[in-house]
């Protein structure tokens, strides 16, 4: 198949758009990026990004995709300032050390099961993982995509098959819904509250009795405080009785962040559907798309893994 014509069109600018877009334009490939939005006004820009494979299906791929991925962030995670990924420690409660090794396989080193004074459950693990500060990583991922070669336009798309190239990628989340009327998409609501950070340096993530997710991740100069998770809900706008209830479930995990400055609210909505969509499509005139969405709450998690299986798929021979 000849792609170097009008080359590789990828729909969509998030992070697993992005990183798609720069593991093709990085093998020689001339590729253009299609969004709607920047990546400053996407799902990934408001997301807590902890390395961790939360909300997403298939789980043996989604496990394979963001081991690849470990490999990648461990890199980046060499110049955090430049990317914005750092190696954190931190506590997981409901998870059992001896099964993420069973998973993992040895590629989380110091991986051990947390004391009580390092989180209040029973089952839970201490390790060390990457934490991306997505406003650092979003622009450092646009920028590399540039330096490769590969272009981005501001174009709102409404038909794939309307789009002028041989291969289009649709990395749209949660608007593939409307795109490709996939109905089986939908909104999972995650609200978080970013205050100064009074001092923790690791983070923590827990979950009441109730199922409420609750978490607590320190980025450069602020610390992120979450969360919640409401299936089917698509509203944008913060509730200020969630971002209370947020955070008086954090100051009960650690009481230093009662009374923190409160610096921002944000929303995002995570792509959910039973299983990720990583598939391809022969439309009717021949040309190729490369469906990738649906990555729920582990975009950033599972996004190198995802791309370079997604790039294969875009480039393998007819």
């Amino acid at each position: 198949m000849d792609i170097q014509g009008n080359g590789i069109v990828v729909v969509g600018s998030g992070v697993v758009g992005l990183a798609t877009a720069v593991v093709l334009a990085e093998r020689g490939l001339r590729v253009r990026v299609w969004a709607r939005d920047p990546a400053e006004r996407t799902t990934s820009a408001v997301a807590g990004a902890l390395w961790w494979p939360y909300h997403i299906e298939p789980e043996a791929a989604a496990r394979a995709w963001a081991l690849r991925s470990l490999e990648v962030y461990r890199e980046l995670a060499e110049r955090p300032g430049e990317t914005g990924v750092r190696l954190v420690e931190g506590a997981m409660g409901g998870t059992d050390p001896a099964v993420v090794e069973g998973w993992a396989a040895g590629r989380l080193p110091g991986l051990r099961r947390a004391t009580a004074l390092e989180h209040p459950a029973h089952d839970a693990l201490w390790a060390r993982l990457p934490l991306i500060d997505m406003a650092v990583h979003l622009p450092w991922l646009r920028a590399r995509l540039l330096r490769a070669g590969g272009t981005i336009e501001e174009r709102t798309v409404h038909d794939l098959a309307a789009v002028d190239a041989p291969v289009v990628v649709n990395c749209t989340g949660l608007g593939a819904r409307e795109l490709v009327g996939d109905t089986s998409l939908r909104p999972v609501r995650g609200q978080l509250v970013v205050v100064e950070n009074p001092g923790l340096d690791t983070w923590l993530v827990s979950a009441t009795a109730a199922g409420e997710p609750t978490y607590l991740f320190p980025q450069p100069g602020r610390l992120l405080l979450g969360g919640t998770s409401e299936d089917g809900v698509g509203s944008l706008e913060p509730d200020p009785a969630q971002a209370e209830a947020i955070v008086r479930r954090c100051a009960e995990l650690r009481p230093e962040v009662a009374g923190a400055r409160i610096l921002e609210h944000r929303v995002g909505l995570r792509p959910v559907r039973p299983a990720v969509r990583l598939e391809r499509e022969t439309l009717a005139d021949g040309r190729t798309v490369v469906h990738h969405y649906g990555h729920g709450g582990a975009g950033v998690t599972v996004a190198w893994g995802c791309a370079e299986e997604a790039a294969a798929l875009a480039t393998l021979a007819r």
